[in-house]
């Protein structure tokens, strides 16, 4: 049976434009951040990004039009998914979930290596600093829900100093296991929790 010219259109491949491969972007992410932790960001080198992922620069370049796009495109494909922000009833246990799940990132060899280079670098470069500055916005923004819960349950005043009550979110274990490079076990982090929801309820 022949096929007609529709047909023969339909399953031909299309040509002249690549075709962008979700995969080989997630390869190319993984490979720049493991580049970024050798490195640091500055001497990053998108030639080498491109082997570690086995492809070639062009596949880089047929996704962003820079190394700034590409690190920017990268840190906000993880960055809002580092932490829980969900809701398990109370506001200890969101903040011991929110602890947790953080921890668990920070233990990442390659994120303990970056994001002390990405504070770094925001004092550098601007327009990194505007990207990750878009992205802390972003998990404050899921930070305030949390509070949102808390007050709408009573278990913290509405007229809180939210901005201090999100600083005192992660200011402790970031000092801890970025700062210090200690490690935090599951009973510290608990006593940790107890803690921050002592101090968010004398925002």
């Amino acid at each position: 049976m022949e096929r007609n010219s529709t047909d023969v259109k339909a399953a031909r491949k299309p040509s002249g434009a690549a075709v962008i491969r979700a995969g080989l972007t997630l390869a190319l992410f993984r490979a720049l951040f493991e580049e970024w932790a050798v490195t640091g960001y500055a001497a990053v080198s998108l030639e080498r990004v491109a082997a570690r992922a086995g492809a070639g620069k062009a596949a880089i370049y047929r996704r962003w039009p820079s190394k700034l796009e590409f690190a920017c495109d990268a840190i906000h494909s993880v960055g809002i998914n580092l932490s829980d922000f969900s809701d398990h009833g109370s506001i200890q246990a969101d903040i011991r979930a929110y602890l947790r799940t953080t921890r668990r990132a920070f233990r990442h060899p390659l994120i303990r290596k970056i994001v002390p280079d990405v504070v770094a670098e925001r004092c550098r470069t601007p327009d990194l600093s505007a990207a990750v500055g878009d992205l802390s916005a972003a998990r404050r923004q899921l930070g305030h829900r949390l509070l949102d819960r808390a007050v709408a349950r009573g278990e913290l005043d509405p007229a809180l100093d939210r901005e201090l009550a999100l600083d005192l979110l992660i200011a402790g274990l970031y000092f801890r296991m970025i700062v210090q490079l200690k490690r935090m076990t599951k009973a510290e982090l608990d006593r940790q929790a107890i803690a921050i929801e002592a101090a968010i309820k004398a925002c």
